[in-house]
């Protein structure tokens, strides 16, 4: 019963069948086959608009190198304090920017608000001695498995417009989140004021595949020589083009999230009738996070669940401890209620 993250488990067996079709013969290497070509154009159709799509391997790559065409050295970006880019990613994005400064909004449920970002722009006041606001990044979903309505997207992108910012959204679970919200991708994304979005499929079936998706081609200039400069343009690079194409095709991408997200729902239900464990935010996506009591742990462990025990203890009190339970597409309906009962 393995809760510790998405990315644990396999490939999708449609995304490995479309691996083997396109392993059969040559093709161009590098980008220019027909597989990479056609993934992009597919990109601007589920997106609904003409996009500057890159295909990379990485989370990290994604969101460090659109970063890195949206934020200069002397440049400042506003996240939440608990954001991918902010604690997991070992300084890539400030690597990438060039050393652009990263600022973390301490907010509640994992996301940021356009009221918290407009106070701490509202601190920069000593001109060329702060760096200068450059990007909003947000989590879509977030780290806490909350989801960004589209209200507060367009909160946060109207701020960033009057401010003279970008925003940045790192979709790793943005099929999770869409499916959530009932929209298309469209209307969470450029239509709310998007920028530009680290669109994720590794965590969500692929094998190692995430996508820098530009809605302001302007950002996109020269962007080829930042994922080169990057090793991020692979010389067969079919395999990701075949990869991004079985995974949109047929909605299998969507599909995907509905179960994971089916799957976290089920367990969160679960937790808040348990006389054991309490549920800390409503699951709106495919995590659900759980205060447990730290009695709890030794025998989760010992019946084969695996999980990921998150740090702070803003929710947790003495003897307790918060835990974070993932849902995947491969979670089953057993494993969750035989967590359940584990749960009490």
């Amino acid at each position: 019963m393995d809760f510790a993250s998405d990315n644990v488990f396999g490939v999708h067996p449609r995304i490995l069948e479309a691996l083997v079709t396109a392993n059969a013969g040559t093709a161009v290497s590098y980008g220019a086959d027909d597989w990479t070509k056609r993934a992009e154009q597919r990109l601007g159709e589920v997106f609904e608009r003409d996009v500057s799509a890159f295909l990379v391997v990485t989370g990290t790559a994604a969101n460090a190198l659109a970063l890195s065409a949206m934020v200069p050295p002397y440049g400042a970006l506003l996240c939440h304090a608990e954001a991918h880019i902010m604690v997991d990613e070992c300084g890539a994005p400030e690597l990438f920017t060039g050393g652009a400064k990263l600022i973390g909004l301490d907010e509640p449920g994992g996301k940021i608000t356009a009221k918290s970002i407009e106070r701490t722009l509202d601190g920069f006041v000593r001109a060329e001695h702060d760096p200068k606001p450059a990007a909003i990044s947000i989590t879509q979903a977030s780290e806490m498995g909350t989801v960004y309505a589209l209200a507060e997207i367009e909160a946060i992108s109207e701020l960033a417009r009057r401010r003279g910012l970008r925003l940045h959204m790192d979709g790793a679970r943005f099929a999770n989140a869409l499916v959530s919200l009932a929209v298309t991708p469209a209307e969470a994304t450029w239509k709310a004021g998007v920028d530009a979005m680290s669109f994720g499929a590794t965590k969500n079936g692929a094998m190692a595949l995430e996508a820098v998706v530009f809605f302001d081609q302007a950002l996109a200039e020269d962007f080829q020589y930042r994922r080169m400069r990057a090793g991020q343009l692979l010389s067969k690079g079919r395999f990701l083009g075949a990869q991004m194409l079985a995974y949109l095709d047929g909605d299998l991408w969507l599909d995907n999230a509905r179960h994971a997200n089916a799957m976290a729902q089920r367990l969160a239900k679960g937790v808040a009738a348990s006389t054991r464990a309490r549920l800390v935010l409503p699951a709106e996506a495919n995590e659900v996070f759980a205060v447990i009591p730290d009695a709890l742990h030794d025998e989760l462990a010992a019946a084969g669940v695996v999980f990921h025990q998150w740090p702070g203890t803003d929710h947790a009190g003495p003897g307790e401890f918060l835990a974070r339970f993932v849902a995947s597409y491969l979670t089953s309906p057993e494993d969750v209620d035989r967590l359940i009962e584990l749960l009490g």
